[in-house]
């Protein structure tokens, strides 16, 4: 059994605490009262150890984790997932200034680029039932073999619609041309345990797990883990440059915390996944998508011609919060905390949401994804002079800043391709939006 260490500690010293030092809140008066877990959440002190020079608690703390993950290393990081994309974007950067990224990339590989000047070659898997899925080897393999300037492939797997790529066989490929595997597996932390298919760890030289998504984890705890040692230390300069200088200790305890239960409590993960399981083979009428990734629970409506906007509407006022509503599919986005009994009140609520007849005839066609038409380069285009333009003006133009449709903010544009009309119509169609501006899109000026 592992210890809870950071939160072991913390629990220590917070009965005796007297804070003259940072927060500002001193774990006092109405702040307490009303944040009850305030005298958990401290400074760097003589007992509570510095997370960018560890060598106490957190130290300890992260050897273990490392150990659990099967890491030659692992850093926690209290800034999300987005802090240790840019760790592994940097240490690619020092390799070479080009990257192969997907499509479906999160917006932190793409601030990444612009950062570190990489080049992102985009790779596009085909769509089955309405959703991306990841590249064919083939493509990656195809690219690295002619370019020797690139120097990673920076791979979302599983993605938010829990599809994994074939990660064995894009090690196989890296590994031939000498070049670097980084994952972002910040949907698939709760991988590393059970029987493990399709994690991160066992391929990847650095990689990202966000523990907060599918682990009993405070909100913005993840992990960063590598297993090429050649880039350790380029990997640590990376997180001292990316991470916060003031953690959260809350947050810290809360990684260690959710690492170390589910190894101390796999059985919890297997009865989950047996309660999805009996939800999906159940009595009744539901249409799922196929997914590599039983925390992914994706409820497809076309095939009832009734529209998921209006179904997530109406159990929202029931006090059921999906993670999202695609405009084909609602996402609801599951764990190993996953309760049996809220399942099956789940599986009520939708019945009858189905049968609301007053849904009949509602559904709208989910636009695809369109492959987009690179002409120019993404660092081309962000020096360019740049203008807001309507949409119905802007076929045929560069884009300038990455535009796409959210959920799940994937860009059908990105900044260096020529807009195309299949993108235009993506984005019109679209309920939500991201990178565009009262209706507008960035282009580069015309000379």
């Amino acid at each position: 059994m592992y210890e809870y260490r950071i939160y072991s500690q913390l629990k220590k010293h917070a009965k005796d605490l007297k804070a003259f030092h940072m927060p500002g809140h001193k774990a006092h008066g109405d702040f307490k009262s009303k944040f009850p877990s305030a005298v958990l959440d401290v400074t760097e002190l003589s007992w509570s150890d510095n997370l960018h020079c560890p060598d106490g608690v957190i130290e300890a703390a992260q050897t273990e984790i490392a150990e659990i993950l099967g890491a030659s290393k692992s850093y926690i990081t209290t800034d999300g997932s987005s802090s240790g994309v840019l760790a592994m974007a940097y240490c690619a950067s020092k390799r070479g200034n080009k990257i192969i990224v997907f499509r479906n990339s999160h917006q932190s590989v793409w601030n990444a680029c612009k950062l570190f000047g990489l080049e992102p070659l985009i790779v596009q898997g085909k769509e089955r039932e309405g959703v991306l899925q990841p590249p064919d080897a083939e493509i990656i393999e195809k690219l690295m073999s002619n370019d020797a300037n690139i120097s990673a492939v920076l791979v979302t797997s599983p993605d938010y619609y829990g599809n994994i790529a074939p990660l064995a066989r894009y090690s196989d490929i890296v590994k031939k041309y000498n070049r670097l595997l980084l994952v972002d597996g910040a949907h698939g932390a709760h991988l590393a345990f059970g029987d493990r298919n399709g994690y991160a760890g066992l391929y990847a030289d650095m990689w990202v797990d966000g523990a907060h998504k599918t682990l009993p984890t405070l909100t913005q705890g993840a992990i960063v883990n590598v297993n090429n040692e050649e880039i350790i230390p380029l990997a640590e300069e990376a997180l001292s440059l990316f991470r916060t200088t003031s953690p959260s200790y809350p947050i810290m305890a809360s990684v260690e915390y959710g690492v170390k239960y589910l190894a101390n409590n796999t059985k919890n993960l297997y009865a989950a996944k047996a309660a999805v399981e009996e939800f999906k083979n159940g009595e009744h009428d539901l249409s799922f998508y196929r997914s590599d990734d039983w925390t992914k629970l994706l409820i497809d409506f076309k095939p009832f011609n009734v529209s998921p906007d209006k179904v997530s509407a109406i159990l929202e006022k029931k006090g059921l919060y999906p993670e999202f509503s695609d405009g084909r599919y609602i996402l609801f986005y599951l764990s190993p905390s996953t309760d049996a009994a809220d399942l099956l009140l789940l599986k009520k609520r939708l019945v009858a949401a189905l049968q609301n007849k007053k849904l009949k005839n509602t559904y709208k066609e989910k636009p695809s994804v369109p492959e987009g038409d690179r002409s120019y380069s993404f660092q081309y285009a962000l020096r360019k002079p740049n203008e807001w333009v309507e949409l119905d003006d802007a076929v045929g133009r560069m884009c300038a800043k990455n535009a796409g449709v959210t959920p799940p903010c994937i860009p059908v544009a990105v900044t260096g391709e020529m807009i195309t009309l299949a993108a235009i119509k993506a984005l019109s169609r679209a309920p939500h939006t991201f990178g565009l501006r009262d209706g507008k899109i960035c282009v580069v000026k015309k000379w």
